[in-house]
Parts: C-alpha cells; sequence; structure tokens
C-alpha cells in the first residue's frame, strides 16, 4: 500500500498481486529448504514459478518489507540475500556468473531499489539506499546510497542527500552517460580544432621565417600505443 500508488486496497493486494503472492510462496519453500526438504522445497517453488512468473530459489534470503511489482519474469538464484524494504520490478535477474559451489548470487542491502529489466549479476554487494536503473547490467559491488545505470552498470554519486530525493528513490533523477559522454568528446573536439588552427597559424609564421624557426613549431600526433592521456570521459 504505502508503495504502489495503483493499490486500492488490501484486499486486492492479496488477490491480485503475483509478487506478494511469490513471496509468501517462498517464505513456505524457504522454511522447508531450511530443513533439508530440499526436494519438496523445490517442487512448492516450481508450481509458485508457474502461478506467478517469478523464479525465487528456495535456499535465496529474503528481508522482510520486499515488494515486487509487477513481477514477471523476476529471478531471484540461490544463495542471493535481499535486506529490508527491497523494491524490485518486473524483468529483473539476481543471477550468478560462476557454476562453483558456495556464494554465487548478489547481497542487496536496505531499502534498495532495482528497476525494470536490470541484472545484478555475481556475489557482489548493493550498499544500502542504492538505486539501480532499468535494464542497468550489474557486475560489480555499488556502494551505499549510490546510483548504477548503463551496460555495464557505471556508479554514479548522487549530488542530493536523501532527505532532499524524498523516500522514494526510483524517482531520482538519473544522469544521461551517452549525452555526457558526446558533450565531453564535442569539448575535446573544438579544443583540437582551436590547437590545430593556432599550429596551422605558427606553421604559417615559421614558412616564412626560415626553416631554423620550424622546429620549435607544437605538432598534435597520435596517441603512442593508442593511449589517450588527458581528461577523464564519463563512461
Amino acid at each position: 500500500m504505502e508503495r504502489d500508488p495503483a493499490a486500492q486496497s488490501a484486499l486486492e493486494i492479496a488477490l491480485c498481486y503475483p509478487g506478494v503472492h511469490a513471496i509468501w510462496g517462498h517464505r513456505v519453500s524457504h522454511w522447508l529448504w531450511a530443513r533439508r526438504m530440499r526436494l519438496t522445497a523445490r517442487l512448492v517453488s516450481e508450481v509458485v514459478h508457474l502461478v506467478t512468473g517469478v523464479d525465487i530459489h528456495p535456499g535465496a534470503t529474503l528481508g522482510p518489507g520486499l515488494f515486487i511489482d509487477h513481477a514477471t519474469g523476476v529471478v531471484i538464484g540461490e544463495t542471493a540475500e535481499l535486506g529490508a524494504d527491497v523494491t524490485i520490478y518486473q524483468g529483473v535477474t539476481l543471477g550468478a556468473t560462476s557454476t562453483a559451489k558456495g556464494k554465487r548470487h548478489p547481497t542487496i542491502g536496505d531499502r534498495v531499489v532495482i528497476g525494470a529489466g536490470a541484472k545484478v549479476l555475481g556475489p557482489l554487494t548493493v550498499g544500502d539506499d542504492a538505486a539501480i536503473g532499468a535494464n542497468a547490467v550489474v557486475v560489480k559491488p555499488v556502494p551505499a546510497g549510490a546510483v548504477v545505470v548503463g551496460v555495464p552498470g557505471q556508479v554514479i554519486g548522487r549530488s542530493r542527500p536523501a532527505a532532499e530525493r524524498g523516500s522514494n528513490a526510483a524517482g531520482t533523477s538519473q544522469p544521461d552517460l551517452v549525452g555526457a559522454t558526446l558533450e565531453s568528446l564535442l569539448t575535446r573536439v573544438a579544443r583540437l580544432e582551436a590547437e590545430l588552427a593556432e599550429h596551422s597559424e605558427r606553421a604559417r609564421q615559421a614558412d616564412s621565417a626560415g626553416p631554423a624557426d620550424q622546429q620549435s613549431g607544437h605538432v598534435i600526433r597520435p596517441p603512442r600505443e593508442g593511449v589517450w592521456y588527458g581528461e577523464d570521459f564519463s563512461i
């Protein structure tokens, strides 16, 4: 009721929200899993998967207050751990990058928001109050309070404190990395063109002054071994 403005009543949520049904089913399957009734636990989770479209392994640990909105296509792996008051949207995968035994899935902190279609892969940690943008692919740890966008996911520091952003982290404006990168490139091109024009003017003056002065002219050359040095780009 707190996190979905479309919800009209508690009865509607109990009857019509597959994300709620999936969590209820997981509480049962996880209880069975913890008591070594592994096959029964998997059977329960598969029935829940067929009914809700949400695939949560019985071994996953879900904290209190989890909200799976729209729910369809959500996958949560065996060793995933979710903190309190996490919000997950449709199409999210908390998956693994290895088939080795042991910890293979992410650990999600408290009050994290994971946008639609996002993929968080591997035994990494997402800090408290972080937000994962829609369709982002996260393969590195995420600091607390950060925003992650893009493929592969880039960690963006928030410029405003939590009190100014409000309680809904999903509503946080997220930067346009492609636009910022293009702006940075255009700025560099403009500087290089200005520098080239200055160099051309110096070369013209050197030609008129004689060969002795031509040695001092600045020359723009390609980077050595394909590495450019200078400003960092937001990519």
